[in-house]
């Protein structure tokens, strides 16, 4: 028990050491992972040469299926982008809700737009349409935007393929579809208290006019062509319909449920592998998206280029993420902690929040909050021998946790804080409060399920 505790020390020192770098010395959590990963590698005791080659591997494990998905999921996004697709996507939904549930459509126009677009590149895309709406209704943009950034919240943190969920879903060796199956789960309620709810509350609590620099215009929200709206919807939900589909086939196999070799089966578990659902739905974007809409093949190739730049960026940083599991898992540091949490009974999704929200709280980034808590806790979680639903729900948990109290560390609190011409005062009482609800309802949804069903 004596190592254990040095081991966990050691542990405990190299998050103090990556939050140094991090926030006080602005060193890129791409090295400032390198380095940790290292630091702790050499404090448990391994060689020189036996933490390059970890380095190595966890760079090389997790890179060959996050750097396909990252890279198709982000030119996904940029065609949706470009073409005006999340545009008309929002003003259909909004239509079709009616001006008294508004609130509701702008919810579920984030939970959408937001699986294969940036948060912060959706929320630019779409907030002249809140800034129309607040016009029109004289309520204030809050009222509009929170629902909005709700939805959008939610699937960022909890559904693939973003990239923080891709990367906790790898690092800990979870099928997608039960991620993405569990993050809907835990992700309607969420949105539902953190959008329409909430923001009703606080868009009656502080009245915020659109800011001055904002369109004046009211044709935000316009007519839009219905084959428009159901082919985007396609583009976006087919990969996730297919990926849960060979999920859940997979299950079914393993089970003997249904007969290994059956060509149909094959054939569904195939096109629903993240690899080829990506790559069917990135193929009917660039025709639907790009081409049908009266882009050239050198311009569709200039916005893969374009999508590619900001991916490059977030795979090295879950590469980093991925080092890190690595080096716990051949150092024996992380064999160390599983026996410390089987001794006080600490089960793994609650290690798994409390890690994510500590560094999320205290170095800003979502993704940064992920990779590292994933890396800590992947080593644990083979002591308990858990299965897939339940490393899916732990998965849940890190993101819920690193969603946690988006403050002034934050580049998301700043966005907001700029867009709808907030002070830090109303951002934190809106934005941040927000995030919190999101963070606080998906662990708690998470927690249950985990409970209840296993």
């Amino acid at each position: 028990m004596d190592q254990s505790i040095y081991l966990l020390l050691v542990t405990l020192c190299s998050i103090a050491l990556l939050l140094v770098m991090v926030t006080r010395l602005k060193i890129h959590a791409f090295v400032s992972l390198l380095l940790t990963s290292a630091f702790v590698g050499l404090a448990a005791g391994m060689g020189f040469d036996e933490v390059l080659v970890s380095i190595e591997e966890g760079m090389g494990g997790i890179l060959g299926f996050i750097a396909i998905i990252v890279g198709l999921g982000s030119i996904l996004g940029k065609l949706l982008e470009v073409s005006g697709g999340a545009e008309t996507l929002a003003r259909t939904i909004v239509q079709t809700f009616g001006s008294d549930r508004t609130s509701w459509g702008l919810t579920l126009t984030g939970f959408i737009i937001s699986i294969p677009v940036f948060l912060d590149v959706g929320f630019i895309i779409l907030v002249p349409i809140v800034y129309a709406l607040a016009r029109k209704t004289k309520k204030s943009t809050l009222f509009y935007a929170i629902p909005l950034l709700a939805g959008m919240g939610v699937t960022h943190a909890f559904i693939p393929p973003t990239p923080g969920p891709i990367a906790v879903a790898d690092i800990l060796s979870v099928p997608l579809g039960w991620v993405i199956l569990f993050g809907a789960i835990t992700g309607i309620p969420a949105a539902i208290l953190a959008g329409p709810v909430f923001g009703h509350y606080i868009g009656n609590k502080i009245h915020v006019d659109p800011p001055d620099f904002s369109e004046t215009a009211e044709e935000s929200v316009t007519e839009t062509n219905k084959s428009d709206f159901f082919m985007i919807l396609t583009v976006i939900l087919l990969p996730l319909v297919l990926i849960v589909l060979a999920t859940l086939l997979d299950l079914l196999v393993e089970e003997g449920t249904i007969a290994e070799g059956i060509l149909i089966i094959e054939i569904l578990q195939f096109i629903g592998h993240p690899f080829s659902a990506l790559t069917i739905a990135t193929l009917m974007a660039a025709y639907f998206l790009g081409y049908k809409k009266g882009f050239t093949g050198k311009e569709v190739l200039k916005f893969t280029d374009k999508a590619l730049a900001p991916a490059g960026l977030i795979i090295l940083v879950t590469g980093a993420g991925g080092v890190f599991k690595q080096i716990l898992i051949d150092s024996g540091v992380g064999e160390a902690l599983a026996e410390l949490l089987l001794a006080y009974n600490i089960t793994p999704i609650i290690l798994a929040y409390i890690m994510a929200v500590v560094i999320r709280v205290t170095q800003g980034s979502a993704t940064v909050a992920m990779v590292t808590s994933a890396g800590m806790v992947a080593p644990i979680m083979s002591e308990f021998t858990l299965s897939s639903p339940e490393k899916a729900l732990v998965v849940v948990a890190i993101a819920a946790g690193s969603s946690i109290l988006s403050h002034v560390n934050d580049s998301g609190f700043w966005l907001v804080n700029k867009y709808l011409g907030l002070t830090e005062k109303q951002t934190l009482k809106s934005w941040t409060v927000m995030m919190t609800i999101i963070s606080l309802t998906g662990f708690a949804m998470a927690l249950t399920m985990s409970y209840l069903f296993f």
